[in-house]
C-alpha cells in the first residue's frame, strides 16, 4: 500500500513546499486612486489586512507598497466621503498596477421643489434680477434692491447706504465672497458717492439680515450684506447705456476655468442738473473688476477678485434760488456762488483665496484681501446770499459765506483669513480665525466764516472767529484679532408628520489692540416648521451685538479758542446692543399664485452708544460714550406674484428709538417711525415684451437740529420722504431659448421717469443767520422730475 500511495504524498509535499515558496516571495503593488471624474484622491488608504499592511495616497493619489505573495490578497481601499472599495489579486508576482475609482458616498435626501426657497435662520435670500430692467437713479442696483426691504430706510435717491432698523450707515458689515469690503470714508453727500463696490453685473447670490444673524457677521449692530459673486457655466456677456451711465459684462468659462469681468461708468450729470443748486457739474465715476476662479482638480479651488474704483466729482456752482415755508409764510432764499469743488475716492480692493476640499464634507480656505483708498476733499465756495420774507419782501438777512476745506485721507486694511466648514449629518459647522493690519492718516483743515450784513458771526466787538473750523491730524496704526465658531443643527421630532427645527448658535471673539479691548459675542437663532402646515415657520433669534470702533468713531473733538481740534479717543470702546427678534413667515396660494408673508417684531438695548449728528450722508461722531438707548419696531412684508410671473412686494415698518443723553431723552438722528415701500412689477395683457416696473417710497422724515450743536436742542422733524419712479421696458429681441441663430439673447429698451411726482424732499439744511443771532434753516431739496432713456443686451 505504501508503494502505491507514494507518488500521491509526494506530490501533496511538493504542493505544500511550492506553496510556502510562493508564499514567501514579495511582489510590488502600485497604481493610483481618483474620483469618478479622473481627478487624484490623496491621502486615501490603501490596506491589506491579512498582512497588516497600511499605505496613504499622496497629492496625485499615488501609491506603493511591498506585499507577500498569497493565493489571494485583498486590498480594501477608503477614504472619507467615498465609498470603500476592494480588489482582490490571485497569486500576485513581480510588480502590480491597479488603478482605482472611488465613488462619492452621498445618499439621496428628499427633494422638494418649490417657487421660491425657504428662509432658514435669520438671512433672507434676494434676487437682483428681478429689479434689472427696473428704474434706477444711483445704478447700484443691489443697494437699491435693500433700501426696498422691511426695516431699512434712505432718504436720498442719489445715495446707495442705508440705515436698518435705527441704525447709522457705518452700522452695516458687507461682505463679498467672505471677505468684508469697505467704501470710502470722507464721503459726506450722496452727489459724491458714485458707484459702490458691488457689481450687480457679477452678482450670483444675495444674503441679507435686517437683525440677529450670525456669528460669522462681523462686530457691527445693525445689519449684513452677503454678496456672493457668480462662476458662470458658460460664455456670456452684456452692455447696458443709459443717460446716467453705462456697464459692460463678460464671463468666460472652461471646465475648470472661470473669468468674469465688469467694466462701469457714471455721470450723475444729467441727473443733478435738476438740484436747485445751479452750476456747472462733471462727476465722473469708473469702475473695474474681475473675478477669476480656477478649480484644477475636484480638491482645490483658487479664487481672485480684483476691483478699482475712480471716482471724481468737480462742480462750480453759479447760483441757487429755494422757496419754503408754508401757504401764508412763504420765504425765498437767493444765492449767487463762486469757487469751486474738487474731490478725488480712488480705491483698490484686491482677495486672493484658496480653498481644500479635504472631502465632500470638509473644506478649508485661506482668504488674504487688502483695501486702499486715496481720498481728496478740496473745496472754496463763497456765497453771496438774500433771505426775504415774499409776501412783504422784507429782506430777513442779507450777507456772504466761506466754506473752505481742504481733508486728505489714506486708508489700508490688510486681513489674512483662515476659515472651515465641516458637514456632518444634520451639523453644518463653520470656523475662522482672522487677523488685520489697519492703517489710516488724515490731514484735514476746514472752516467757516460767515458775514451777515457787514458782522462777522460770531462776533465778541473785537475778534474775528469762524462759525466753525476744524483742524485734525492723526493716524492710526491697529491691529485687530477677529474668531468664530457656529452650528447649524437641523432637526426633527419622531412624529409621523414630524415638526422641523434649524438652529443656528455661535459665538464670536475679537482683540483690537487700539484701545486694547476684547469682545465676546454669543448669537442663536430657532427656526421651527410646524408639522401640521410647512407653509409656516416661526422664528426667534437673539445676541450680543457690538459696533466695534474703526476710525470716524474714535475721533474726539475739542474747542479751543474757536477751532476745532479733532484728535482720536484711545479710550473709546465698542458700542453695544442686544438683540431680541420673533417672527413667523407664511407662504400660500392665491389667485393660483405663489404668496408670502413676513412679520418680524424685535427690540435692542443699546448701550455705551457714541452721539453722532447726521448731515446728508455725513456722520460725524461725538467720540464719547455717554449714552444709552433702545429700538423696537415691526416689519411686514407680503412677497408674490401680484401679477403672474412677476415678482412684486410691498413692506410697512413701524418704529421707535430714543437715546438718553445727559440726562434728557431724545430721538436718535435715524429715528423714522414709519416706512411704506412698494416695488410692482407687471406686464401688458397677452404679451411679456411689454414690462412696467413702478417704485413707491413713504417714509417719515428724520429728525434735525442746527449745524455744531448739542444733540439735546434737536426740537425738528424734516418732512416725510415721497418719491414715485416708474419705468417702461419694451423686449425687442427674446432669444433665451436659443432658438433664432443669432449672437444676442435679449434685447431691451426702456424708459424711466424718475420722481414721477416732481416732489421736492428735502435732504438736508443749510443755516442762515441773521444779525440777531436768529437762524433759518435753508431746505437743500433733492432730485426732481427727470426722464431716463436706457438699453441693454444680453449675449
Amino acid at each position: 500500500m505504501i508503494s502505491k500511495n507514494f507518488p500521491k504524498y509526494i506530490l501533496l509535499l511538493l504542493c505544500f513546499v511550492s506553496s510556502q515558496i510562493a508564499f514567501g516571495q514579495s511582489f510590488t503593488l502600485q497604481g493610483k486612486v481618483a474620483d469618478k471624474d479622473g481627478n487624484p484622491i490623496e491621502l486615501a488608504s490603501v490596506m491589506v489586512v491579512s498582512q497588516g499592511k497600511l499605505s496613504m495616497t499622496n497629492l496625485k493619489g499615488e501609491f506603493t507598497m511591498q506585499l507577500q505573495s498569497e493565493d489571494s490578497v485583498k486590498i480594501r481601499f477608503s477614504m472619507v466621503g467615498y465609498k470603500t472599495k476592494t480588489r482582490v489579486l490571485h497569486w500576485p508576482k513581480g510588480k502590480q498596477t491597479l488603478l482605482v475609482q472611488l465613488s462619492d458616498d452621498s445618499q439621496l435626501q428628499e427633494v422638494v421643489v418649490e417657487g421660491k426657497a425657504k428662509q432658514h435662520g435669520t438671512t433672507e435670500e434676494l434676487d437682483v434680477k428681478k429689479t434689472k430692467q427696473g428704474p434706477s437713479a444711483t445704478g447700484n442696483a443691489v443697494e437699491e434692491l435693500v433700501q426696498t426691504q422691511a426695516g431699512v430706510s434712505t432718504h436720498s435717491e442719489l445715495s446707495s447706504q442705508y440705515n436698518v432698523r435705527g441704525g447709522t450707515f457705518d452700522e452695516n458689515s458687507v461682505y463679498i465672497n467672505n471677505v468684508e469690503v469697505f467704501r470710502p470714508f470722507l464721503v459726506r453727500s450722496g452727489q459724491q458717492e458714485g458707484l459702490s463696490v458691488i457689481n450687480p453685473d457679477m452678482v450670483d447670490g444675495i444674503g441679507f439680515s435686517t437683525g440677529g444673524f450670525e456669528a460669522k457677521y462681523g462686530d457691527k449692530m445693525s445689519s449684513a450684506l452677503d454678496i456672493t459673486y457668480k462662476r458662470p457655466k458658460k460664455t456670456e456677456a452684456s452692455v447696458s447705456a443709459s443717460l446716467l451711465g453705462a456697464s459692460a459684462y463678460l464671463g468666460l468659462a472652461t471646465k475648470k476655468f472661470t473669468w468674469t469681468n465688469g467694466v462701469r461708468y457714471k455721470t450723475n450729470r444729467y441727473l443733478l442738473g435738476s438740484l436747485q443748486t445751479e452750476g456747472e457739474y462733471r462727476p465722473s465715476f469708473l469702475d473695474y473688476q474681475t473675478y477669476l476662479s480656477w478649480q484644477p482638480n475636484k480638491r482645490w479651488q483658487i479664487d481672485f477678485i480684483g476691483n478699482i474704483s475712480d471716482n471724481h466729482y468737480n462742480f462750480k456752482p453759479e447760483d441757487r434760488e429755494t422757496n419754503f415755508g408754508t401757504l401764508q409764510n412763504v420765504k425765498k432764499f437767493k444765492v449767487y456762488f463762486d469757487g469751486q469743488e474738487k474731490d478725488l475716492f480712488r480705491t483698490f480692493f484686491g482677495s486672493l483665496a484658496i480653498t481644500r476640499h479635504l472631502t465632500p464634507r470638509t473644506d478649508i480656505s485661506l482668504l488674504a484681501s487688502a483695501f486702499t483708498t486715496r481720498e481728496q476733499e478740496r473745496y472754496d465756495i463763497q456765497g453771496q446770499y438774500w433771505l426775504t420774507q415774499t409776501e412783504t419782501s422784507e429782506n430777513l438777512g442779507v450777507g456772504t459765506y466761506m466754506q473752505h476745506s481742504r481733508d486728505y485721507l489714506n486708508a489700508n486694511v490688510k486681513s489674512l483669513k483662515l476659515m472651515m466648514q465641516h458637514r456632518a449629518g444634520k451639523h453644518k459647522i463653520e470656523g475662522a480665525l482672522t487677523y488685520k493690519l489697519e492703517k489710516i492718516t488724515e490731514n484735514s483743515a476746514e472752516y467757516e466764516y460767515r458775514d451777515s450784513a457787514g458782522y462777522n458771526i460770531p462776533h465778541t466787538g473785537k475778534d474775528l472767529k469762524m462759525i466753525y473750523a476744524l483742524r485734525a491730524r492723526n493716524e492710526l496704526n491697529a491691529k485687530r484679532f477677529e474668531t468664530y465658531l457656529q452650528d447649524t443643527w437641523n432637526f426633527q421630532t419622531r412624529d409621523s408628520i414630524p415638526t422641523l427645527f434649524t438652529l443656528n448658535y455661535g459665538v464670536r471673539f475679537s482683540h483690537w489692540s487700539f484701545n486694547g479691548e476684547s469682545l465676546v459675542s454669543p448669537r442663536a437663532a430657532l427656526t421651527i416648521t410646524p408639522g401640521w402646515n410647512r407653509n409656516l415657520s416661526f422664528r426667534i433669534a437673539g445676541g450680543l451685538y457690538y459696533q466695534a470702533p474703526f476710525y470716524k468713531e474714535l475721533r474726539d473733538t475739542s474747542l479751543i479758542n474757536g477751532i476745532t481740534y479733532a484728535t482720536l479717543n484711545q479710550k473709546i470702546k465698542a458700542q453695544r446692543s442686544i438683540h431680541a427678534i420673533a417672527s413667523m413667515s407664511y407662504r400660500f396660494q392665491m389667485l393660483g399664485r405663489p404668496f408670502k408673508f413676513t412679520a418680524e417684531a424685535y427690540y435692542k438695548a443699546m448701550s455705551r452708544l457714541i452721539p453722532y449728528s447726521v448731515d446728508n450722508v455725513k456722520v460725524t461722531y461725538y467720540g464719547d460714550q455717554n449714552a444709552t438707548g433702545h429700538t423696537a419696531g415691526l416689519d411686514l412684508k407680503l412677497f408674490g406674484e401680484f401679477v403672474p410671473g412677476a415678482d412684486s412686494w410691498l413692506t410697512l415698518s413701524f418704529m421707535n428709538t430714543r437715546m438718553k443723553l445727559n440726562g434728557k431723552t431724545i430721538p436718535l438722528p435715524t429715528d423714522q417711525r414709519y416706512a411704506l415701500n412698494l416695488y410692482f412689477t407687471d406686464y401688458f395683457p397677452g404679451t411679456t415684451r411689454w414690462r412696467m416696473s413702478l417704485k413707491l417710497a413713504y417714509a417719515d422724515g428724520l429728525p434735525f437740529s442746527a449745524p455744531h450743536k448739542e444733540l439735546e436742542a434737536n426740537p425738528f422733524r424734516a418732512p416725510a420722504y415721497k418719491r414715485a419712479d416708474i419705468g417702461m421696458s419694451y423686449r425687442l429681441l427674446d432669444n433665451s431659448d436659443g432658438s433664432r441663430n443669432t449672437i444676442f439673447k435679449n434685447i431691451w429698451l426702456g424708459i424711466d421717469c424718475l420722481n414721477l411726482f416732481g416732489i421736492n424732499n428735502v435732504n438736508s439744511y443749510y443755516w442762515v443767520t441773521d444779525i440777531a443771532g436768529q437762524q433759518y434753516a435753508v431746505p437743500n431739496y433733492l432730485t426732481g422730475r427727470q426722464i431716463n432713456g436706457r438699453v441693454t443686451i444680453d449675449f
